[in-house]
């Protein structure tokens, strides 16, 4: 059964909407659901104490000694919800060590275990959706329905890793040369890291830590300083569901934290997921390191709209892919290109982004929750009045949106931006907000040319009935996913997630084969056996009684 951090749900009246629904996780009081987390080595919170994020330490939750905490606060209402402490050195330290004293021992546990650990982490995940979906709204904002879907979407990485022998299989080829015979291994790195963003608080660690352990390494990961609930939380089943002390650690903090991972001679490999400016930072420091790097970073997501495509359905894509999950998605469609003009899709694309229901996430009916924090919500709204300072035309103006009882709320609303240019700003960063920004193009080529131009590559759609235009696109166009009449084509984890560009360093990519090759090193033996050598008919020396009744 979960057992579950001590933090409120709080606001009078709306406690029900986000109560969590398992057999030991309810204690409400008047006006509050109380959702609180203990653990084996720790008594039960008091039901009036505001909760602490636990750090995970060679198998132990515990309180970190740390004189420093950050907030952490609900999105829709700046309540805090819990403490993360920034952990002391001397906890980093000791959480890398935990790490480093299991990886022998795990790393010769064998496959099918590790395999049988994540088949029953995948279930106890399942059977705590509710309880993780809720603390992901109270924690990031995003609707429940969002919420939910960012625990399966990790979910699916692990059951990827309840079968993942295939992907660890070596080669082996007979008779390179008379007598002799060459074979290659994958085996595990040793200790690796992972730094976690905010948008994604359950998919994200399930994109890291499950392929690692698996592949028999060990783990440190940080979660994102905004919301750390979620990944404690499936530390602690993964914990329940039989990974070995000092297997998965995990410490909190900021950017002294981060150094300490780069910089640590024991950790072999980091992932990443998040920001350009943070990204790059990882990459090259990591690297200079020696350290094995996969950053995902930011991302400007074009969608081809031709002339044949379905004005209706493809009007609902581009307003679910762009302001779904507030447009916090580094895959989310933030830039639409309509070959040959905007004309018979422009009010469709208004009404079904003015029908959108702004909300907090836990509300009936939500489909758009606040954004992470007030500088997020300032930074959105600015981009939105450089684009109007700048040329384009705001059809659909979400700054200033006032949501009844959530009047302290991070909102803004559903946005479409229309006359966009390359220059603009609102083109040219990543806005991460509920906003769609429409260009125009006279070709597919011309499109293709946008779209190739821009410095990042991470995915892209083609909306269209012509056959040979989507396979034109899919051919020429320089990004890493790429949909075609599917909005937001992330790959199911038996491929990897291939962002191109200016949205990846490193060379591996994260989950599927390409993840596995990350957290392995491929060794190649070569053996050599003479008949000439083999002792007949007798023992090889040191084998004396082997095979016998006395061995």
């Amino acid at each position: 059964m979960l057992r579950l951090l001590s933090g409120l749900i709080p606001q009078a009246g709306r406690a029900a909407a986000v109560q969590v629904v398992t057999s030991e996780l309810r204690a409400t009081t008047a006006g509050n659901a109380l959702c609180f987390r203990h653990y084996a080595s720790q008594p039960a919170p008091s039901p009036a104490e505001t909760g602490t994020t636990k750090v995970l330490i060679n198998g132990e939750f515990r309180e970190s000694e740390t004189s420093e905490w950050l907030d952490i606060r609900n999105p829709a209402t700046q309540e805090v919800v819990s403490r993360m402490p920034i952990i002391t050195n001397s906890e980093f330290e000791e959480a890398v060590q935990a790490a480093k004293d299991a990886f022998p021992a795990w790393r010769r546990t064998p496959v099918p275990h590790r395999q049988r650990v994540m088949l029953k982490f995948q279930q106890l995940i399942r059977e705590n959706m509710d309880a993780l979906a809720a603390n992901i709204t109270q924690e990031q904002g995003k609707t429940l329905a969002d919420a939910k879907g960012d625990v399966f979407r990790g979910l699916e990485v692990v059951e990827y890793c309840c079968n993942l022998a295939p992907d660890l299989m070596g080669e082996y080829v007979e008779g390179v040369s008379p007598g002799m015979d060459t074979y290659s291994i994958k085996q595990p790195l040793g200790v690796c890291a992972g730094i976690c963003p905010f948008n994604f608080p359950a998919m994200i660690p399930l994109w890291m830590f499950p392929v690692a352990v698996t592949a028999g390494n060990t783990f440190v990961l940080k979660p994102s300083e905004k919301d750390p609930g979620a990944a404690v939380m499936l530390a602690d089943l993964a914990q329940q569901a039989g990974l070995p002390k000092g297997v998965l650690n995990v410490v909190h903090g900021t950017r002294d934290v981060v150094n300490n991972m780069l910089d640590h001679p024991d950790i072999k490999a980091v992932s990443f997921v998040g920001s350009n400016a943070a990204g790059r930072y990882i990459s090259e420091r990591a690297s200079a390191n020696g350290k094995r790097v996969q950053a995902n970073k930011g991302a400007k997501n074009h969608a081809v709209i031709m002339p044949d495509a379905n004005p209706e359905a493809t009007a609902a894509a581009l307003v679910g892919a762009s302001m779904g999950a507030a447009g916090q998605r580094c895959m989310a469609i933030s830039a639409a290109v309509f070959v040959g003009g905007i004309g018979k899709y422009r009010d469709a694309l208004i009404s079904k982004a003015k029908a959108l229901k702004v909300s907090a996430g836990h509300e009936p009916g939500c489909d758009v929750g606040p954004v992470i924090s007030p500088e997020a919500k300032k930074r959105v709204e600015d981009l939105i009045h450089s684009a109007t300072q700048q040329g384009a035309q705001c059809d659909l103006d979400g700054r200033g949106i006032k949501v009844q009882d959530y009047e302290q709320g991070n909102f803004v609303g559903p946005t479409v931006i229309t006359g966009v240019k390359p220059e603009m700003d609102c083109y040219k960063e990543e806005i991460f907000g509920p906003v769609l920004v429409c260009m125009e193009t006279e070709t597919l080529d011309d499109a293709i040319a946008l779209v190739n131009s821009n410095p990042h590559g991470n995915g892209t759609a083609i909306f269209t009935k012509s056959g040979p235009a989507a396979r034109k696109y899919q051919h020429e166009i320089e990004v890493g996913m790429v949909g075609v009449n599917v909005p937001i084509p992330v790959p199911l984890p038996f491929f990897s997630f291939t962002g191109w560009r200016g949205s990846f360093d490193g060379d591996l990519h994260m989950y599927g084969k390409a993840g596995v090759q990350f957290f392995t090193n491929t060794k190649t033996v070569t053996t050599n056996w003479k008949s000439a050598d083999a002792a007949i008919g007798s023992q090889a020396p040191g084998l004396a009684g082997v095979g016998t009744n006395d061995s």
